[in-house]
Formats: structure tokens, C-alpha cells, sequence
């Protein structure tokens, strides 16, 4: 039996590398996580720094009023 639209997404996103821009836990440092090429890409441009920054600023933020979860936008606009 084929594998449905949703299992495809699943084992594609299972696959990515997901990590810090630093490398460190999240735990930590209170960075998001983001796929490993998508973080260099955003470490390869000023602007691209810039939104990483935002994204960590709410991420801290979120987690400093007791959140799990985030709305960073750092993953906005991708298709799910």
C-alpha cells in the first residue's frame, strides 16, 4: 500500500536536522529550532539574521511566561 500525503510529509520532516542557530539545547539558550539549512540561510544574510533574532526574542519571551510553544513566524508562509 502507498504511503499517504500525510506519511510522506512525516518522513520527510523526520529526515531534516532539526537544531538551534547555536547548536546548544533549546533549553538553554531559548533559541527556536529550525531545520539546519534552513538556519544557515538565515545566518548567511543580515535580514536573514535580523528574523532568526526576532524569532529567539519570542521564543524567550513565550517561554519566559510559562509556554511551551511560540508563535515565532519563523516558519510561516511554508506549506504543511
Amino acid at each position: 500500500m502507498a504511503k499517504t500525503k500525510q506519511q510522506k510529509s512525516l518522513d520527510k520532516w523526520t529526515k531534516q536536522k532539526w537544531r538551534t542557530a547555536s547548536g546548544k539545547k533549546s533549553s538553554k539558550t531559548g533559541e527556536v529550532y529550525a531545520p539546519a539549512k534552513t538556519i544557515a540561510k538565515l545566518k548567511s544574510t543580515k535580514a536573514g539574521r535580523k528574523k532568526l533574532a526576532a524569532a529567539n526574542a519570542k521564543k524567550r519571551a513565550a517561554t519566559k511566561k510559562g509556554k511551551q510553544h511560540a508563535k515565532h513566524g519563523l516558519h510561516k508562509g511554508k506549506k504543511r
